[in-house]
């Protein structure tokens, strides 16, 4: 370990952008990648040096490992950050890193490897004394097996990929009549997009809340927490809007759950930014769902809440800086953020194309995390996110208010994008007064 000078940020859009801004104010270079349908990007710009590393599909640059080594040895880059998505968590991006020589922004290839396989990650979390949601010990067999367990833990059940994420390989199953083609399902689906067939089972936890943890370790074995994150509002297991704190905790449920985080992280030997996603029942029980090894989408409401950079700290970290101590990290009020799509509103359809005019809000405690402007063409190749707004207040009302207003000031014409869902949202009755769920969304948006 030592200091990095010249880092590689193996993204793009948004996040590129984000990471380029604190590198710089670190006084490190930035260098950026970039595939031909982002050769116009006006971020590349505004880093160090720009290399262009393939094509316009992810497989022929973002996800290019020879590509961009290559580019990190061209540009004599000793660190890569990776932001989310893409290469963030592949374990043999990590590796191939190491073996260059090349400093990773993120967590040690061992802890990787251990969080990875979730079935495996509720084992070690299960030993740490983690709550978890009842279910099989690892991997099921096959269809026999599936149903032994089932009886077991009793009916709804819920079946899901190993390797999983994004809700693919996912079943949930009412009654044993079904379990059979859930389990073929599943287990198919799971061979087709992520390679491995591999499913385990859980007890399916009805209109759970998903609030996760932000955490910060360092080399030392210190680790800290951020605060929670209430990322309920999702469609089609994709988040929409996050916000911390999360308010339905009551204060002493609060403080056993981030305790439970912290402890979690230092069973493993977290370093780096990462994040432990818990599913809270109607009684406020929660229960481990996974830990993401990598830096989450919505970390600037956790940055709103702390005052605290988390890529600055992300790259201290990688340079064997100790952290510092969970008493000098002060929460105040509420953040929200809304992910602003390139989609239609009401059927979430992706809407790339030109964008002809562009009308950013402002003002006071707003954040705007975006990379496109008037003018710029989204590709249809990526993630259908263009920007990402961030709004703080004292409390969850004034944060509401804030949001609203600000969604009110912003205009992008051309394209369709989630501006509208959002505006509807920020008035939702049910919204306002915290009464959703994981599945409110599909079940009163998608119908």
């Amino acid at each position: 370990m030592g200091k990095i000078e010249r880092i590689l940020i193996a993204n793009r859009g948004e996040i590129a952008l984000r990471a380029i801004r604190t590198i710089k104010e670190m006084g490190k270079k930035a260098i950026a990648v970039y595939s031909t349908a982002d050769r116009g990007a006006h971020y590349l710009k505004l880093a160090d040096a720009a290399i262009c590393i393939g094509g316009e599909k992810s497989s022929e640059s973002y996800l290019n490992i020879p590509a961009i080594i290559s580019a990190a040895e061209i540009a004599q880059a000793d660190g890569i950050f990776p932001g989310y998505g893409f290469l963030s968590e592949n374990q043999q991006f990590v590796e191939i890193c190491n073996l260059h020589g090349i400093t990773f922004i993120g967590p040690t290839l061992e802890v990787m490897q251990l969080m990875s396989d979730k079935s495996k990650a509720k084992e070690v979390m299960k030993a740490a004394g983690v709550p978890v949601v009842p279910g099989s010990d690892g991997a099921i067999r096959d269809v026999e097996e599936a149903k032994r367990i089932a009886r077991k833990i009793g009916y709804p059940v819920i079946l899901k990929a190993a390797a999983g994420g994004g809700g693919k390989g996912m079943r949930v199953v009412e009654d044993e009549s079904y379990i059979e083609t859930a389990f073929l399902a599943a287990e198919s689906e799971a061979i087709s997009s992520f390679g491995d067939g591999t499913i385990y089972m859980e007890k399916f936890i009805r209109n759970p809340r998903h609030i996760e943890v932000q955490l910060l370790g360092d080399s030392y074995g210190n680790v800290v927490h951020l605060g929670e994150r209430d990322c309920s509002l999702q469609r089609r297991h994709q988040k929409m809007v996050e916000e911390s704190p999360a308010t339905l905790l009551s204060q002493e449920r609060r403080r056993e759950l981030l305790k439970t985080a912290v402890k979690a992280a230092e069973a493993i030997g977290y370093q780096g930014a990462g994040t432990i996603e818990f599913l809270v029942d109607s009684q406020q029980n929660f229960y481990f769902m996974e830990m993401n090894t990598r830096l989450q989408v919505e970390h600037p409401v956790s940055e709103m809440v702390s005052g605290i950079d988390i890529i600055q700290w992300m790259i201290r970290i990688a340079e064997g800086e100790r952290l510092f101590p969970q008493e000098s990290v002060e929460l105040k009020g509420h953040a929200i953020e809304c992910r602003i799509n390139a989609e239609d509103p009401v059927k979430f359809i992706p809407s790339p194309g030109k964008i002809q005019s562009w009308i950013a809000p402002g003002g006071k405690d707003v954040r705007l995390d975006t990379h496109v402007h008037c003018n710029y063409i989204v590709p249809p190749y990526y993630d259908s996110m263009i920007a990402k707004l961030i709004v703080w207040g004292r409390d969850r009302e004034e944060a509401i208010a804030k949001m609203r207003r600000a969604l009110q000031e912003f205009e992008v014409g051309g394209i369709k994008t989630t501006i509208e869902f959002h505006r509807k949202m920020m008035e939702n009755p049910d919204f306002i007064s915290n009464r959703f769920d994981t599945k409110y969304i599909d079940e009163h948006y998608l119908n």
